[in-house]
C-alpha cells in the first residue's frame, strides 16, 4: 500500500482510492486556496476599479506579447462582448496597445504598454510570493504532484494552450 491510501499497480501505475469525503475536503481546500491566491491581486485591482478578468487579460498578454484577440478569447473562455469591455478599459487607461496585423488587417495584436507591464509585475510578484512560500512549505515532491494534478484537471484544449505557453519559455 502506497502512502496516502494508494496501492502500486502493475506497470508502475499507482491507484489512488479516495472517499467522497476526502474529495470534498480537497475541493474545499482548492476554493479557499484560490481565495488566498487572488486576495493580493484583488486588492491591487480594486484600487484601480478592475476585476479578475482584467488581471487574466493582462497576465496572458504579458505571457504572449502580440497575441490576437481571438487567441485571448480561446484562452480566457469568455464572450467576445465581455473581452471587448475589458480590453476597451485597458486600452483607454493606457495599459494595453492594440495593433493591426501585418498579414491580416482584420487581426488585432495585443501588447502591454510600460504602464501595463508595471501592473502585471505588481500583480504577479504578489502571486509568486504566495506560491513560493507554499511550495517551500510543501517541498519538491508535493510541488511536482500539485503540477501533475493541475495539468490532469485541464480540459484537452486548455492543456494545449498551457503546453504552448510552457514551451515558449517566457
Amino acid at each position: 500500500m502506497a502512502e496516502g491510501g494508494g496501492a502500486a499497480a502493475p506497470g508502475g501505475e499507482s491507484l489512488l482510492f479516495l472517499t467522497d469525503e476526502q474529495l470534498r475536503k480537497a475541493i474545499e481546500a482548492m476554493y479557499f486556496a484560490y481565495r488566498g491566491f487572488t486576495a493580493d491581486p484583488d486588492r491591487i485591482l480594486g484600487d484601480l476599479e478592475y476585476g479578475r478578468a482584467h488581471h487574466r487579460a493582462v497576465h496572458f498578454i504579458h505571457r504572449a506579447p502580440g497575441t490576437t484577440v481571438n487567441n485571448l478569447l480561446h484562452i480566457l473562455g469568455v464572450t467576445k462582448q465581455s473581452l471587448n469591455r475589458v480590453l476597451r478599459t485597458l486600452i483607454e487607461d493606457g495599459l494595453v496597445e492594440s495593433r493591426i496585423g501585418a498579414r491580416d488587417k482584420r487581426e488585432r495584436h495585443l501588447y502591454l504598454t510600460e504602464k501595463g507591464e508595471a501592473l502585471e509585475a505588481e500583480l504577479s510578484t504578489a502571486q509568486r510570493a504566495r506560491m513560493r512560500d507554499a511550495f517551500r512549505h510543501a517541498g519538491p515532491e508535493a510541488v511536482a504532484g500539485f503540477r501533475t494534478v493541475l495539468e490532469a484537471m485541464m480540459d484537452p484544449e486548455m492543456r494545449r494552450h498551457f503546453n504552448r505557453l510552457k514551451e515558449s519559455g517566457t
